[in-house]
């Protein structure tokens, strides 16, 4: 389990590495490596998902390592709870930011393998905390540094915390 300490309390999530192993390997390197300390939930849409993994609190993107083939043929759906690989239009240009199902999103599950049914890989779920999920994804939100959907007031995460068993892998 990796938990996030974040302003607003304790997020824990569950990797599945048997369906989703690039993916799940991807995330646990970067919290082995405390890469999302000091970033933010920097996008937030009541009704869709909570964003995070990749910006500071002023919004400056960090810098990742390589981009990650996309998982999302797996079978893993974007359901409410469920943890996915943030993505821009190119299907495999996932690094380390991810958002939180906070709706079942069907119209992100893989559909085809072309530019329009790719869709963003499930790798894992909130196993405690969805209470600190639904306070976040009621925060007022604005326009910030040329981004929309943005906290108002910054939703950082300070700590990760990986439990052994994750951090034997």
């Amino acid at each position: 389990m990796i938990t996030f300490r974040t302003t607003m309390g304790d997020i824990s999530i569950e990797l599945d590495f048997d369906k989703a192993p690039i993916s799940s390997a991807n995330f646990l390197t970067y919290a082995k490596d405390n890469f999302y300390n000091d970033t933010v939930f920097h996008r937030v849409i009541n009704g869709f998902m909570v964003q995070g993994g990749g910006m500071t609190s002023d919004m400056q993107q960090k810098k990742t390592n390589n981009p990650i083939e996309n998982e999302a043929d797996n079978g893993l759906k974007n359901d409410i709870g469920t943890l996915a690989m943030a993505r821009t239009a190119d299907p495999h240009s996932a690094s380390s930011q991810f958002f939180i199902n906070v709706s079942n999103n069907d119209f992100l599950n893989h559909s085809g393998k072309n530019m329009q049914g790719w869709g963003y890989a499930v790798f894992g779920k909130v196993s405690q905390g969805m209470d600190v999920i639904e306070k976040i994804k009621s925060v007022p939100t604005g326009s910030a540094f040329g981004h929309q959907d943005v906290p108002v007031d910054p939703i950082e995460i300070t700590e990760t915390i990986i439990s052994d068993e994750y951090a034997a892998k």
